[in-house]
């Protein structure tokens, strides 16, 4: 039972938590915990409190104790001091780093310890140095190119998606903020007035409504998440009941607003996983954004509607990160703990990251340097990088072929886990961007199986032999790898490298819904001797 003495308002909590922890912990860390029942929540003439007993008892069963149980399954060789476990989510994901998600990408601290001028007990020297060039040849999102221009680094990326390589770019270039304002509030004001009489906009504002009274009644927050984390209440069969009551209150607001939900068709992603007052707005602003004249603007503008899309897909707030079927009608939903609803408007997301977008670019051009990044549209197992510099007219050309590549920092894609360009498959049909999913290497569709492996093999040597050519002497590949099959030793050796240097990491933050402790290895390769 806990006493007076013992409850802590949410902001005594943060002071007290962030002494204990000997890191910065938040009111909003706090509130997270209460939400969410991590801690009981507690009330004192108004005053929200916390007990410290709770919040020792929580704080106790993860720090300290993680490292521990993680060294002991996967190794005393865990570098732990590269998990970054101090830094909050608002750190990993500064400025453009998160102005599109991802699945698979490394958190910029990893690049920016392996990029920058410093040294410690396992990073013995530095790598490389401001005014080098530093290659991502499998790009992603351009986590590298942002941290090298960061750091005053030059940096080339490849990637083999279309989709990727806009994303990347967008992140480093230079912007008119102004105009991206301007042409934001233009499209926004057409979205309004284009919903301001629809059904589904007054459909949506009961539903809201009687969704709200009916989560108070049955689902109250936080004592609900607290209940069911004591084993109080079977969630799911508590869940599904309700779901169940509550779908006959949403079927008879369908029927009294005449709404058509589904989509006529299922031809493609976006007839399947949008419903149809959704689709129309998405169509409704990509029109909009066509007449755009600045092709700049048109591009960041066009990266914002992507990202208001994956958000508005017709599925469970669980299975965003990976789709099961499409959701139609309202749900119990396991992440919340309560009946949730899909989406019918893209307006609120289209707002949010509107703004988002401006303040991440506005917030990076304060810290960016005058060096020079992009992102090519290639195969790198093929691609002439120095060829393709010289066709953008670029001046940088000259000095990439007189000064040369100084190394590689990538995560190169794993065997058999992601499609990458499925995982944007909304924006491909949207955008009618080439696809070139029999180019990938390692994708999902080919499995783990023993060709499969022996493929990837190939794949990633034949990509770091290409690039070879455009290297200095004395380079170095750093490649970020759950090398599970051990394939990177023959990867090496048949490229003509060795691994000089292997720095094992615990990976923490994981967009997948399994936390059990997982490793990723960072191979530092340099040329194998004549």
């Amino acid at each position: 039972m806990s006493t007076s003495k013992d409850l802590l308002t949410i902001g005594e909590a943060s002071e007290w938590a962030t002494n204990y922890l000997g890191r910065r912990v938040s009111t909003s860390n706090i509130s997270y915990l209460i939400q969410y029942g991590r801690v009981r929540k507690f009330n004192n003439n108004g005053m929200t409190q916390v007990s410290k007993q709770d919040l020792i008892k929580y704080y106790r069963s993860h720090v300290g104790k993680r490292e521990l149980e993680w060294k002991e399954k996967l190794g005393e060789d865990l570098n732990w001091g590269l998990s970054f476990d101090k830094l909050t989510e608002k750190e990993r994901t500064k400025h453009v780093h998160r102005l599109h998600p991802y699945k698979g990408k490394f958190i910029p601290q990893l690049v920016e310890y392996f990029l920058d001028d410093h040294v410690d007990d396992f990073k013995r020297e530095v790598y490389f140095r401001p005014g080098e060039i530093v290659l991502d040849p499998f790009c992603g999102s351009g986590t590298t190119l942002v941290q090298a221009n960061e750091l005053g680094l030059h940096a080339i990326g490849v990637d083999i998606s279309a989709f990727n390589a806009m994303i990347s770019n967008i992140k480093v270039e230079k912007h008119n903020l102004f105009d991206l304002h301007d042409q934001i509030r233009r499209i926004t004001i057409a979205l309004k007035e284009f919903i301001a009489d629809s059904r589904h906009v007054q459909f949506e504002a009961e539903l809201v409504e009687k969704l709200t009274a009916f989560n108070n009644e049955f689902f109250p927050s936080p004592e609900f998440k607290y209940r069911v984390r004591q084993g109080e209440i079977d969630q799911m069969a508590y869940g599904a009941e309700k779901e169940k009551e509550f779908l006959g209150i949403f079927n008879a607001l369908v029927d009294k607003y005449q709404l058509q939900i589904r989509q006529q068709h299922t031809d493609s992603f976006l007839d399947i996983w949008y419903l149809k007052p959704v689709r129309e707005e998405i169509d409704f602003v990509y029109r909009l954004t066509q007449k755009i004249e600045n092709p700049d603007t048109r591009k960041v503008i066009q990266l914002i509607l992507s990202r208001t899309m994956r958000s508005c897909r017709a599925t469970t707030h669980a299975d965003l990160a990976t789709l099961i079927e499409p959701v139609t009608s309202t749900y119990y939903c396991r992440k919340h703990g309560k009946i949730c609803k899909p989406l019918f408007s893209i307006l609120g997301w289209w707002e949010r990251y509107s703004k988002d977008t401006i303040k991440r670019l506005a917030s990076f051009h304060k810290i960016r340097t005058a060096t020079f990044q992009h992102c090519f549209v290639g195969d790198s197992r093929t691609i002439d990088i120095f060829a393709e510099l010289e066709r953008m007219g670029h001046p940088f050309a000259k000095y990439a072929q007189r000064r040369k590549i100084k190394g590689i920092f990538s995560s190169p894609p794993y065997v058999g886990l992601i499609d990458y360009h499925e995982q944007h498959a909304y924006a491909y049909d949207l955008f009618g961007f080439e696809r070139r999913d029999e180019l990938e290497i390692g994708p999902l569709y080919k499995g783990q199986g023993r060709e499969a492996r022996e493929s990837y093999v190939v794949g990633i040597s034949d990509v770091l032999i290409n690039c070879k050519r455009f290297f200095t002497e004395d380079y170095s590949v750093f490649l970020v790898a759950n090398d599970k099959f051990n394939l990177y030793p023959r990867i090496a050796q048949r490229a003509g490298m060795r691994i000089v240097e292997e720095f094992k990491r615990p990976v923490l933050h994981r967009t997948e819904k399994n936390k059990s402790p997982y490793s990723e290895m960072i191979y530092h390769l340099k040329e194998s001797p004549k």
